[in-house]
């Protein structure tokens, strides 16, 4: 069986997921096999897994940074926030159902015997598994309903780095107050990590003596604040709190606008561009930012009906079309390929209560949503209209989408590596995407961390400006990799990893 350790939280957002991240890839270059978990992970941003199941982007991550395959055992209960719906309920990777709060907290039971079957399999499997908790363990009104935090840790008998997040402010407060908080719990909480300091350590050192002598806990790192780890961020937090990014602009600059939607997923499609010497990339939902931009691109949603009227609320349907009238590339990912189209037909309400609405008519499809969702890994060859038809080979991704789309379909071919979702039906190859003028749109997420792919995209689009291509291409797999090198690094050079080796008697 495995040993266990477990990163936990003051709140969201404090940093637990990347800790967790940078642990994995430190024990395994230590030779150690290892691999995340997380019992119950609240995300849109998600990953599919060569079982076809469905699971957080963030275990994707971690599973990178361990160097092994990602499996829906890694995260055994992801929830999906569908507005005033509930949460879609994803349990080992497939859709269960959607559930409103107190429907979920009824089915503990049940989420906890998948949460406690898929940790029992990676434990067989592993040397050491790395077990993220979500938010804070300290919701006083949510302790008898826990699968994710104290009760896992009790389960794996796995001791608790607890990190705080010096940036929000009252950090040693938080630390102290969930100690006290989490009661007879506070003794697997062994040690507490600061993140995201600015300044000069020795200026925090009567702090961090104070807090281990009211609590007994050691402080075993003080990490840096860095702006930029060049890695993929965990949910939609972080586009609200730095909604503009710029790369170091060398070469005229190609502006890329993506439509904050109110509920945009996989927002990390767009993550590659960031790498991109010629790229200027925001998300926004401002008309002047879309009908200024050289290509304009609306992202997966986990509601598409509600943020097409969210759109058209805005105005920011009429935007789109004076961004497409005045020569920028339109582009739609997976529900922003949905509105790309001329109709959105939900007969059963899978989405909304609205069985028909128009889409934009920037495409010649229409999109019929029922009861199954496909969640599978892909490989796709362009069809050979317009960019990438020339010895590109095929293009990896992964789609994840209710409904399907009819019309003029056929810009990829697409192979299917793993059938999830998709109970009785056997499809091997079918065509995806559509393209109309300058407006194209498919269901591949991950399309875009195929380097020649957005190199040829990103220069069709310059020459569609007058400017010339740079044609360069910029190693998205390797720049990742560097990523998640760099912030093992960070966190070996600050944190006490000897006293976590202790921890787990290695």
């Amino acid at each position: 069986m495995a040993k266990a350790l477990m990163v936990q939280g003051t709140g969201s957002g404090a940093g637990k997921s990347l800790i967790a991240a940078a642990l994995l890839r430190i024990f395994r270059d230590k030779g150690l096999s290892v691999a995340p978990y997380k019992s119950q992970n609240m995300a849109l941003n998600s990953y599919v897994t060569m079982e076809g199941g469905e699971i957080g982007r963030a275990q994707a991550l971690q599973a990178e940074a361990a160097r092994i395959e990602p499996s829906v055992h890694m995260n055994p209960v992801l929830l999906k926030a569908s507005g005033e719906m509930g949460s879609q309920v994803v349990l080992q990777g497939k859709v269960h159902s959607t559930m409103k709060a107190t429907e979920y907290y009824a089915f503990r039971k049940e989420a906890w015997e998948a949460a406690r079957d898929s940790y029992s399999r990676l434990s067989k499997a592993y040397d050491i598994i790395v077990i993220e908790g979500a938010g804070s363990p300290a919701e006083i009104n949510l302790m008898d309903v826990d699968i994710v935090n104290m009760a896992m840790a009790r389960h794996a008998k796995a001791p608790v780095i607890l990190v705080g997040d010096i940036d929000k402010g009252g950090v040693f407060a938080s630390l102290y107050g969930t100690v006290k908080l989490v009661g007879k719990n506070r003794r697997w909480i062994k040690a507490f990590v600061i993140n995201k300091f600015r300044g000069d350590v020795e200026i925090l050192r009567p702090g961090l003596d104070m807090i281990t002598k009211k609590t007994g806990v050691p402080v075993i790192g003080v990490l840096p604040y860095v702006s930029d780890l060049g890695l993929p961020e965990e949910d939609g937090m972080a586009l609200s709190q730095s909604p503009k990014y710029r790369t170091g602009i060398s070469a005229a600059p190609i502006r890329v606008v993506v439509v904050r939607l109110r509920y945009i997923s996989n927002f990390t499609d767009f993550d590659p561009f960031y790498h991109e010497p010629d790229v200027e990339i925001s998300f926004s939902a401002s008309g002047s930012d879309i009908e200024n931009a050289d290509l304009v691109i609306i992202p997966g949603t986990k509601n598409t009906m509600k943020d097409l009227a969210y759109m058209r609320q805005l105005g920011l349907d009429g935007s789109v079309r004076k961004a497409r009238d005045k020569g920028a590339m339109v582009m739609g990912m997976c529900g922003g390929y949905q509105m790309l189209g001329r109709k959105i037909h939900d007969p059963g309400c899978v989405e909304s209560d609205c069985v028909e609405t128009d889409g934009l008519g920037l495409l010649d499809l229409d999109t019929l949503f029922g009861p199954e969702k496909r969640t599978r890994r892909v490989e796709a060859t362009p069809a050979g209209t317009g960019w990438g038809q020339k010895g590109l080979g095929p293009l990896s991704g992964y789609e994840i989408h209710m409904g399907e789309s009819v019309g003029e379909v056929g810009l990829f071919r697409v192979k299917a590596l793993s059938r999830g979702g998709n109970p009785g039906r056997d499809i091997e190859e079918y065509a995806d995407g559509s393209r109309k003028g300058n407006c194209w749109g498919t269901y591949i997420h991950g399309i875009f961390d195929n380097d020649r792919f957005r190199r040829d995209m990103l220069d069709t689009v310059r020459r569609m400006r007058g400017l010339e291509p740079l044609q360069s291409c910029i190693d998205y797999g390797a720049a990742r990799e560097k990523g998640i090198d760099n912030l093992a690094r960070m966190v070996e050079e600050n944190m006490d990893i000897p006293f976590i080796e202790e921890l787990l008697h290695l």
